[in-house]
């Protein structure tokens, strides 16, 4: 019988206490006006993208979605989407891992790791459960996003990204004209280490958003460090490489990622085909909306929603770090014509500047080095996904 794990409480300097994140809120009561003027007052045939420093960002697609427009040409994938969106992709059941299992008796985890090790090889993702959450908080997590989003424009617009940031609310940055933008609109929030979280950008609107999301990162980077010390185990190597590797304290983000209804779902992408940047990232997918796809054997498949389940995608610094073991799968996420998606990506990065590479246990004449050693770079990693290029690619021997 499955029960709620219960996991060794966070590192002390992985987050803040429940008395740190109070008064940094009482502390935070400047609000944003960067941008409002970009979108705010317009018409919908005068809207443009905002022009912010030395990039564009485009207008929020859930205020174009709510005027009833149709996607404009920079929205058309044509058949640069992966394949015919149109087309009929069949429903896949990728494995899933019991967390409570891992960090049992030594027979049962190791059987988990079994199964962990094959999906990262075979897959690169799956679902995780037995995660250490209740049921009702994850519909906490769930109820917040939607509140966020369900705002009026004026009160999301406070919390605009400022000029060539990715903090904070906002759509595609335009990096090149001849970009496809994604119908998409995001929340971005640093959730730690600490010293790098913005509470401005962090909305007081719904009241308990704050609060929940907090507790959301806490628990999210105890599950981390779990998670990437199960992955070392797996490959017969020491637990802590993964994470000495990337850096501590982990670096974690939160993304919020709202797909109105499009009326053009045969053109437009949510998110254009792509792998993450990252070492990993959890997903908590809607809980009834399907969207997210991953391409396998030159097939799309289509991911299902499994209610409190979280998808584990591995990274490019995780395929990297691996040595090719695991793969960092390429995935898409796909709009409807009738219901609005919300889902919650949480991606974990190595430290800026820190050197990537096959750790050493998995290099032997047998298995040679596949990717030379690279140097972490954020703004690098955002013009890779822009552009559809792909760091390991350019990493590979």
């Amino acid at each position: 019988m499955n029960c709620t794990p219960k996991f060794p409480s966070p590192r002390r300097n992985l987050a803040y206490t429940q008395e740190d994140f109070h008064f940094c809120h009482l502390l935070t009561k400047t609000r944003r006006r960067v941008g409002k003027s970009c979108s705010q007052d317009q018409t919908a045939s005068q809207r443009l993208p905002c022009k912010m420093g030395s990039v564009s960002m485009a207008t929020p697609v859930q205020e174009l979605a709510t005027d009833g427009q149709d996607p404009s040409e920079r929205y058309n994938y044509g058949g640069s989407g992966g394949g015919a969106l149109n087309a009929s992709v069949p429903l896949v059941e990728i494995p899933t891992v019991d967390v409570g299992r891992l960090i049992s008796s030594p027979s049962a985890a190791n059987h988990e790791l079994q199964k962990l090790s094959l999906a990262l090889s075979s897959w690169g993702c799956f679902q995780v459960v037995n995660h250490g959450m209740t049921n009702s908080f994850v519909d906490r997590v769930h109820e917040i996003s939607k509140q966020f989003f369900d705002l009026p424009k004026e009160e999301k617009h406070r919390y605009i990204r400022e000029p060539d940031s990715i903090e904070g609310y906002g759509t595609d940055m335009i990096v090149a004209e001849n970009q496809t933008l994604d119908w998409i609109d995001r929340l971005y929030l640093t959730l730690n280490p600490p010293n790098h979280v913005q509470l401005k950008f962090w909305p007081e609107k719904p009241e308990t958003f704050r609060e929940v999301l907090h507790e959301y990162s806490t628990k999210l980077q105890v599950l981390h460090d779990v998670m990437l010390k199960a992955m070392a185990k797996s490959l017969k190597l020491d637990e802590s490489v993964f994470l000495r590797m990337i850096g501590e304290p982990v670096i974690m983000s939160a993304r919020f990622n709202f797909y109105p209804p499009c009326p053009r779902p045969d053109q437009v992408l949510g998110l254009k085909p792509h792998s993450d940047g990252t070492v990993i990232t959890f997903l908590l997918q809607d809980k009834e909306v399907e969207g997210l796809q991953v391409l396998k054997d030159g097939q799309w498949f289509r991911v299902p929603v499994i209610p409190d389940a979280l998808v584990l995608n591995a990274g490019e610094h995780l395929e990297i770090m691996s040595n090719g073991e695991f793969k960092s799968p390429i995935h898409r996420a796909v709009v409807n014509s009738e219901r609005k998606r919300i889902s919650l990506a949480a991606p974990s990065i190595p430290h800026d500047g820190n050197e990537i590479e096959p750790v050493e246990g998995l290099v032997s004449e047998e298995r040679p080095r596949l990717f030379r050693k690279m140097k972490y770079n954020g703004r690098t990693h955002l013009r890779y996904y822009q552009s559809g290029r792909r760091v390991v690619d350019d990493a590979r021997i």
